[in-house]
């Protein structure tokens, strides 16, 4: 089999756009990432510490679960697959006006709950998801990997979770924390999936001496797990089963992660960040298992999840794909570097320090969330440039 091509050497694609900010998927959306990113965590400071805060039929606190899951996170995802699919299919994915469009009813999903009535701000976000599966499956369905076609279930299956929670804000059923925790789940599993390509890819190419390891009994055990775990989660997430799977989940998460691994990763800001952001995804299934027993707060086990897991990783891969698809050298700038540590720093602060100090949860929760504002406007003050200029090779893209 050929090695397959992924992020760090992209196709040459034949088309052109006249609006460079929109040329390739990761364009517009890595910028709406960065920007919700800053702008939607100040609100929810602000109503954590007691003020009031009204965002359509979304009380802050589900406001904020589903904007930083099916706002920032998607955004993300959006831009990853649409630049990926290109380069896993050799095959074209949305740009110019298409793209634009996705964009656009990407922010219409954030912005509808302000104007409109909930309906209809339902319909507008739960359009997104199904949207970009559409855009995705002409390439993944006429490419050569049958295993890339499950992408467009996947999105399915997170739209379905994101018609749970609209139906509770709707008064038709009582599902939105089943929504949100099926969100959380199979976005786990987007980036256990993607990172075991992209990881060991990475460091074997990046690093003298590195052999990352995939064992395919670990990998098949891996979502064999996953796959009776995200069922078990939704439905019955205190049960004690619930609280086995997750520590076998980090058993082989981790496992998984010391097959990869090589020391020389330590020197490359780049890729050590991702091997981060994977470690915070095996510290959360450690601490949702022993949260089950209540053993450690439930909210601090899922923020090792989505500060530290999904957070840490969509902001390394961010850097690293605008990097590569802009023709630039795949090394962190200072700025960014500073990024990395500030949101490794954040995600200890928001899920270490209020088991350790309780006391002091209040000013955890802001100080995490300073950080998590730091690092992303130190993000946008480097890619923001890049994202809206042409490549400096003069290739389209």
């Amino acid at each position: 089999m050929a090695r397959e091509i992924l992020m760090d050497t992209p196709r040459p694609t034949p088309t052109r756009t006249p609006f460079v900010g929109t040329a390739l998927g990761f364009r517009p959306f890595f910028l709406l990432a960065g920007l919700a990113a800053l702008i939607l965590v100040p609100p929810w400071l602000w109503a954590f510490a007691g003020h009031p805060l009204a965002v359509g039929a979304f009380d802050p606190l589900s406001w904020h679960r589903h904007e930083m899951l099916f706002g920032y996170t998607d955004a993300v995802v959006a831009g990853f697959l649409l630049t990926a699919v290109r380069n896993w299919t050799g095959l074209p994915t949305p740009t110019g006006w298409p793209l634009g469009g996705l964009a656009l009813l990407w922010l219409a999903g954030r912005l509808a709950p302000l104007a409109v009535p909930a309906w209809l701000a339902g319909l507008v976000d739960l359009a997104f998801l199904p949207a970009l599966a559409v855009a995705l499956g002409r390439p993944l369905w006429r490419g050569q990997n049958r295993l890339n076609r499950l992408f467009v279930p996947l999105l399915l299956a997170m739209a379905l979770a994101n018609g749970l929670v609209h139906a509770q804000l709707l008064g038709l059923a009582q599902t939105a924390d089943a929504g949100i925790r099926m969100k959380l789940d199979l976005t786990l599993l987007l980036l256990t999936w993607i990172g075991g390509r992209v990881i060991p890819f990475f460091a074997g190419n990046a690093v003298p001496g590195a052999a990352p390891r995939r064992p395919r009994w670990l990998e098949r055990g891996l979502y064999g797990l996953f796959l009776v775990y995200i069922p078990w989660h939704v439905l019955a997430p205190e049960q004690g089963v619930g609280g086995a799977l997750s520590l076998a989940l980090a058993a082989v998460q981790g496992l998984r992660l010391w097959n990869w691994h090589h020391p020389g990763i330590w020197r490359l800001p780049i890729l050590w960040v991702l091997f981060a952001a994977y470690a915070w995804l095996v510290l959360g299934f450690l601490l949702q298992g022993i949260a089950v027993w209540g053993l450690y707060p439930v909210d601090l086990a899922v923020h090792a999840f989505t500060l530290g897991g999904i957070g840490v990783l969509t902001l390394g891969m961010m850097s690293r794909v605008a990097l590569g698809h802009s023709g630039r050298p795949l090394a962190a700038a200072p700025a960014t570097h500073a990024a990395y540590l500030a949101l490794n720093a954040a995600a200890v602060v928001r899920v270490l320090l209020p088991a350790a100090l309780p006391a002091w949860y209040a000013a955890w929760v802001d100080l995490a969330g300073a950080l998590w504002v730091f690092a992303f406007a130190l993000f946008l003050w480097v890619y923001a440039p890049i994202l809206v200029t042409p490549r400096i090779d003069g290739r389209p893209g």
